[in-house]
């Protein structure tokens, strides 16, 4: 297990992906800029009351904005582990990641459900849930996690030449500050810090897309469960 987490969370595998000065100037213009428009509108679909079909087509736009300008910003990796004696495509290990991060996620909320801020703050998250269709909520959560992993670990992640990790966490939690929920934003930053790191590790966005999308489907279905 130890050796497991070290070569998913820590350990770096070779790789090559440093731009040239004007490309990193670009991934930087384009980085800035995206997490302006993305933070707005994250603010604003968030916002929209609970049942209304306005939600998805913000949302998705939402998805739009990070997905383009991750591919403004220049190449993005994949990434690889080491698995045994080979570099593999991290695949098993980042979905073991985002189920044993979530169970933290839920443990957590159920330790604090008897406090009224916290089961306000829930119900706030999860209302579209309730109030709208779950399967297109689901099918937002899923395609808004690879958007916003494309830019946080793929943009933003390159764009950073010292402690990326750190600072994509950074931007990421305060983008979410838009959403106007205290319990996403120290979501973002726990989140965050873990698919940076797996970032760091792999040298790509494939672990914390999976890590990211498993994390936020079993707190969609397995919140309401607690609360």
């Amino acid at each position: 297990m130890r050796t497991w987490l070290r070569r998913s969370l820590w350990d770096l595998v070779p790789r090559d992906q440093r731009d040239t000065p004007a490309g990193l100037r670009r991934r930087q213009v384009v980085a800035v800029a995206t997490v302006v428009a993305g933070a707005v509108l994250l603010g604003v679909s968030l916002r929209i009351e609970p049942g209304s079909v306005a939600f998805y087509p913000a949302t998705f736009a939402l998805a739009a904005v990070w997905v383009a300008g991750a591919l403004a910003s220049g190449r993005l990796h994949l990434g690889r582990i080491a698995v045994r004696d080979q570099l593999r495509r991290p695949v098993l290990a980042p979905l073991l990641v985002g189920a044993g991060l979530a169970a933290v996620f839920l443990v957590a909320a159920l330790v604090l459900r008897p406090v009224p801020f916290v089961a306000d703050q829930v119900r706030g998250v999860l209302d579209h849930a309730a109030e709208g269709s779950l399967t297109l909520v689901a099918v937002v959560t899923v395609v808004n996690g690879i958007a916003e992993e494309l830019f946080f670990r793929g943009a933003v992640y390159a764009a950073v030449p010292r402690r990326p990790v750190l600072v994509s966490t950074v931007a990421y939690t305060l983008t979410t500050i838009a959403a106007g929920n205290l319990l996403l934003v120290v979501a973002a930053l726990l989140l965050g810090l873990v698919v940076g790191l797996e970032r760091r590790a792999s040298g790509g966005i494939l672990g914390p897309a999976i890590t990211h999308v498993t994390w936020a489907l079993l707190m969609l279905f397995g919140l309401p469960l607690v609360f």
